[in-house]
């Protein structure tokens, strides 16, 4: 086969399979779930047991991202994005703990506004087995409340969860 011919079927073969990795209309709904997080732009507050929790969101990038920003009386400040990935939805999430994790969303379910997301993987995370975030749920109850479940894993185990329920303040 001619350099040339072997480079298209390479580079075409590759397209497929990434193609066969990311269809449109997954059953994610990234869409519909990427729609349900924008009605969370505005300010929240959660008393957890690491005392008084705020969260802002914003969209940025014309829309196509959604910023959260965590603080609160016991933790340093926060940074995740959520954003899409081609037809993905996926979240970054730039930890205190210094690394980023990057998850992919599970499948949404309009009906109860639960939205998954699971570790796909990390920039400056040296090992799988270091500490970091490793999944997120995320549920919208309604226009004023909605509740969150972060796990953080090291050594490939569950160390803890951090749950909090958030009312809207603006």
């Amino acid at each position: 086969m001619k350099p040339h011919l072997l480079l298209a079927t390479i580079l075409l073969a590759g397209t497929t399979a990434y193609a066969a990795d990311s269809k449109p209309g997954q059953t994610t709904n990234a869409a519909a779930a990427f729609a349900r997080l924008k009605t969370l732009v505005g300010e929240w507050e959660a008393d957890t047991e690491m005392g008084k929790a705020h969260l802002s969101y914003e969209l940025i990038a014309g829309g196509t991202a959604l910023v959260e920003r965590f603080s609160s009386d016991k933790m340093a400040p926060m940074l995740t994005v959520y954003h899409f990935n081609g037809d993905r939805l996926m979240l970054t999430h730039y930890c205190e703990a210094g690394n980023q994790p990057r998850m992919l969303a599970g499948p949404f379910n309009p009906e109860t506004g639960e939205l998954e997301f699971q570790f796909l993987d990390a920039t400056n995370l040296a090992s799988a087995s270091d500490g970091h975030m490793h999944s997120a749920r995320i549920r919208l109850i309604d226009n004023s409340h909605m509740a969150s479940e972060w796990q953080f894993y090291e050594k490939g185990e569950r160390k803890f969860t951090e749950n909090a329920r958030y009312t809207r303040v603006k």
